[in-house]
């Protein structure tokens, strides 16, 4: 188990990187403009998930290997920064289809899809894997047992935090895309936007730095 001090310590740190906004926070909010409450919070529950499989790998020492290989580290960051992008793509490309969803003339996207999509794009953001190196390690107390499991430990607060906190960045979003939502121009308008800021985020993710 993780020592109190270090476990509130810890928290305290996850607390702030999270609500100040990045990755996470801009996906969060580009989804639920785009595909409205429900899509941003299952968003949210995906890009959360993504950070699981993540977390059990650096607690595992794999994590270390990943980041300390530029070769890996930069397939992993490609990969994620383009799908991020194809994500945006797609969202402008179907604006007018989603107007139409909010007014009940067309089907919304599976939930399963909207899960899965966000899944991958945890999963892939480098940044986390990165994080999670760097950071987890300080807040272990090698004479309070397994490392590992004080890892999954950490790993797991962290992994709660972000859902609270995208989550709600979520549902301020979908708050005001309600508004937008009365009128199919403005939806559609809208719909383009979120697309547009997930595009711009591949971006950003894809040519800031080498490694980090």
């Amino acid at each position: 188990m993780v020592p109190v001090d270090n476990l509130l310590a810890f928290t305290a740190a996850a607390v702030v990187l999270i609500v100040i906004p990045g990755p996470s926070v801009l996906f969060s909010v580009g989804r639920a403009l785009a595909l409205g409450r429900l899509g941003g919070l299952l968003s949210v529950l995906g890009n959360a998930l993504g950070l699981l499989p993540i977390i059990a790998a650096v607690a595992l020492g794999v994590g270390a290997i990943v980041a300390e290989s530029v070769v890996l580290f930069t397939i992993i960051k490609v990969v994620g920064a383009l799908y991020l992008m194809y994500l945006g793509i797609q969202s402008i490309r179907h604006r007018h289809d989603r107007a139409k969803a909010v007014s009940g003339d067309a089907l919304p996207r599976s939930r399963w899809r909207q899960l899965g999509e966000s899944f991958v794009v945890g999963i892939t953001n480098p940044k986390t894997i990165a994080f999670f190196v760097a950071v987890l390690p300080q807040f272990v107390d090698l004479h309070a047992g397994s490392v590992p499991l004080q890892m999954f430990e950490l790993g797991f607060v962290f992994f709660v935090l972000a859902l609270i906190c995208d989550g709600t960045w979520a549902m301020a979003a979908a708050a005001a895309r309600t508004w937008f939502g009365k009128s199919p121009k403005r939806m559609a308008t809208l719909s383009a936007t979120g697309g547009g800021m997930m595009i711009g985020l591949g971006g950003i993710l894809l040519l800031t730095g080498n490694k980090h």
